[in-house]
């Protein structure tokens, strides 16, 4: 695995670098194997990111028509309802860009918890020939207890090795969510995670240079690629207890 560490004194500095590395990204795994196949976060932090790829500064920089996008995670709730990670993302990028319904991999969540994950993880598998699933770029954020994705402290879901989608209830949030498995998600090609604001600083330190903490108590320690390469796209604040060589 390699590793970027990038920290910004400015958010929109930070953002602005994260989508031009989404572009170059995207123009080389169009160019080498015909498609882009890029994993979405959810909550609050990515939607800037998400309308500056809307935007007019970067709409034609990308090839939205070879791009394919999917989901990290997704919370168990309908289709409609509000708290969807979908929702935000058809909100400010996808119906701005006009993206084709087909190159969009919702997650379905009529039926049981169980059901809906097996459904998404057929449906990937299948937009993979069944071969080994490779995405382009993940997109991570962060949560203040260090969890990423639906990946929470001291879930069972953290101690799966297959690389998969499972549901996960969450006892804090007493929901059931569906998400990529911490093995899936290091067979992507690129990784990166969009984490901004002093509340991050405590699990950014946990994350990235705490010697005693575990996996179970911060997932995000898990996203481990063997082969793939991790970007952290910090701003100072977020970065604020860690020891860097170099600030941007």
């Amino acid at each position: 695995m390699t590793m970027d560490l990038d920290i910004y004194k400015d958010v929109d500095d930070l953002i602005n670098a994260l989508a031009q590395v989404i572009q170059k990204v995207s123009q080389e795994a169009i160019a080498e194997r015909g498609q882009f196949n890029f994993v979405l976060s959810g909550g609050s932090s990515p939607r800037r990111l998400y309308e500056l790829l809307a935007s007019q500064a970067y709409k034609n920089r990308i090839d939205w028509n070879h791009t394919y996008f999917f989901f990290g995670d997704e919370r168990f709730v309908p289709e409609v309802d509000p708290q969807r990670n979908s929702l935000m993302v058809k909100e400010v990028l996808f119906d701005p860009l006009k993206i084709t319904e087909s190159h969009i991999f919702y997650v379905d969540t009529t039926g049981s918890a169980e059901e809906a994950a097996q459904r998404y993880a057929e449906s990937i598998a299948v937009h993979f020939y069944n071969k080994l699933i490779e995405f382009d770029f993940i997109l991570l954020g962060l949560g203040d207890n260090a969890h990423t994705a639906s990946l929470f402290p001291f879930t069972p879901v953290l101690e799966e090795t297959e690389a998969t989608i499972k549901p996960v209830f969450v006892k804090e949030i007493d929901k059931y969510r569906i998400t990529m498995t911490a093995a899936l998600i290091n067979q992507s090609r690129q990784i990166a995670f969009l984490v901004f604001g002093k509340d991050k600083a405590e699990a950014v330190y946990h994350v990235l240079q705490d010697t005693k903490g575990s996996p179970q108590q911060y997932p995000a320690r898990l996203i481990l690629p063997k082969a793939g390469k991790v970007h952290w796209f910090l701003d100072t604040t977020a970065a604020a207890l860690i020891e860097v060589t170099k600030k941007q």
